[in-house]
């Protein structure tokens, strides 16, 4: 857990890196399937935007969004705009009880447009 706290916005293999470099010794599996059990009990949250590899972040408990650079995938929160979870009002939810909305924001970073 310490490793996605530390390393937030990181894919399964940097965050593999750090608990090597903490504890020794670990296998790749062992971490994807930690994360995995992380995922379905809501400590952590898993963010895959389009073309992207999954990454990993503890912020989870709240709706906020993402904001991505096209160019080396550096990764921000960005909070909502107005109100706590303003996306999750959809003009027709086809009878879904939506309790999540997923919103990526992309761009160029300052490093990156230069």
């Amino acid at each position: 857990m310490e490793a996605v706290t530390d390393n937030p916005h990181a894919a399964a293999e940097d965050i593999t890196e750090a608990v090597r470099i903490k504890l020794g010794s670990i296998s790749r599996q062992a971490v994807y399937d930690t994360l995995g059990v992380f995922v379905e009990k809501s400590l952590v949250r898993r963010i895959q935007p389009a073309g992207s590899v999954a990454r990993f972040e503890d912020r989870v408990g709240d709706n906020h969004h993402h904001l991505v650079c096209r160019g080396c995938d550096l990764m921000y929160d960005i909070d909502c705009a107005v109100g706590a979870t303003p996306c999750l009002t959809a003009n027709d939810d086809h009878g879904f009880l939506i309790d999540e909305a997923e919103v990526v924001h992309w761009g160029w970073c300052p490093a990156c447009q230069a």
